[in-house]
């Protein structure tokens, strides 16, 4: 599909962060806001992502936006029509590398995409493409949550249970936000 929005330039904006940050509330902050100027906005999930809902995104607060789910980043094309000019994606640390080149893609026929995921997984360390994404973007946001231990800002999210995947997806049962000092990897 060629589909190529020329009313602006395109490009992507990424919403980075711990889990229970406000990531998914900001992305839907910034899909109402485009809503309410009238601008036409597709959004996507990971599908593996039901925590909450099996379609819609949902914080952690319950706010929630529809979407579509989608297994692979290539399944956005399929739903472009020449009305859209945002696309929105949650949970991008969910898909396989392929979800760099989509991004850039869309940006490059003119779309303004906005990305949300983990920029590190349960380890502290950097999850799947997220850091190719920051890095090609041209706003990156950062957001922090609160610490459940010591009350500082947290930056990484802690896994609460046993478990050696780098992917479960999880809440609050499995996860808990903390700061670089109290974070521990479970062994």
């Amino acid at each position: 599909m060629n589909i190529i929005n020329n009313n602006k330039t395109g490009w992507i904006e990424v919403i980075c962060g711990s889990m229970f940050s406000g990531k998914t509330e900001e992305l839907i902050r910034r899909i109402r806001r485009a809503e309410y100027a009238k601008q036409k906005v597709m959004v996507f999930k990971a599908s593996i992502d039901n925590r909450y809902d099996a379609t819609d995104i949902v914080s952690h607060s319950q706010m929630r936006a529809p979407s579509l789910p989608i297994v692979k980043p290539e399944e956005i094309y399929q739903y472009l029509t020449d009305d859209i000019t945002i696309v929105a994606i949650d949970e991008a640390q969910f898909f396989d590398e392929s979800i760099v080149d989509v991004c850039n893609d869309l940006a490059d026929k003119g779309y303004r995409v906005i990305v949300a995921g983990l920029d590190q997984d349960y380890r502290g360390k950097p999850f799947n493409s997220m850091p190719q994404l920051m890095a090609i973007a041209e706003y990156v946001t950062k957001v922090l949550a609160i610490c459940v231990k010591c009350g500082n800002p947290a930056n990484r999210t802690q896994r609460t249970v046993p478990q050696d995947d780098q992917i479960l997806v999880g809440s609050s049962e499995a996860y808990e936000p903390r700061c670089r000092n109290c974070h521990k990897v479970l062994d």
